[in-house]
């Protein structure tokens, strides 16, 4: 697990337990970051301000989407014995944040199963893991409840882009 990126803990009234992504937010200008920033605002336009830890949306809105047909490079971890499994890579635009981020479908979840506008949900998930540790993400699971782009009279190619 990237340490401090998402916390499991608790029960948050959304259903499945605590698992939520960990931002931050500036005290002087409000915006949110993800990955967190620790050091200093990234708003150039801002004088800077305390940041604080601030639990992000559980669920959010497929913005694009597209499947992994390769093993990714270093710093991705995989086994380089064993076959590559496509998966897919979701860009999920945050219910209250309205800030996109990135991450891998949850296993099973393939390009048929997902629409622009789609809601869906971060859950735990595992990157990688051997005889002595695993290493845990996050995966993006759809909730069932759909508005997709079609709907709204545009068009997406085969990666889930709208066009």
């Amino acid at each position: 697990m990237v340490a401090s990126w998402f916390t499991e803990d608790g029960a948050d009234g959304e259903g499945e337990g605590g698992f939520r992504l960990l931002g931050t937010r500036c005290s002087a200008c409000a915006s949110v970051f993800f990955p967190r920033e620790d050091v200093l605002c990234r708003n150039p336009g801002c004088p800077g301000g305390e940041l604080t830890e601030v639990p992000l949306s559980r669920r959010g809105r497929i913005w694009s989407y597209t499947d992994s047909r390769y093993r990714p490079p270093a710093p991705y971890v995989s086994n380089p014995e064993l076959e590559w499994q496509p998966c897919t890579l979701i860009a999920v635009e945050l219910e209250a944040e309205r800030m996109v981020v990135l991450g891998q479908g949850a296993p099973g979840v393939s390009l048929a199963d997902l629409a622009v506008g789609m809601e869906v949900e971060a859950v735990p998930g595992v990157l990688n893991e051997d005889e002595e540790t695993t290493w845990t993400t996050w995966h993006w699971r759809p909730t069932g409840s759909r508005r997709p782009a079609e709907a709204e009279g545009h068009t997406k190619g085969t990666t889930g882009v709208v066009a």
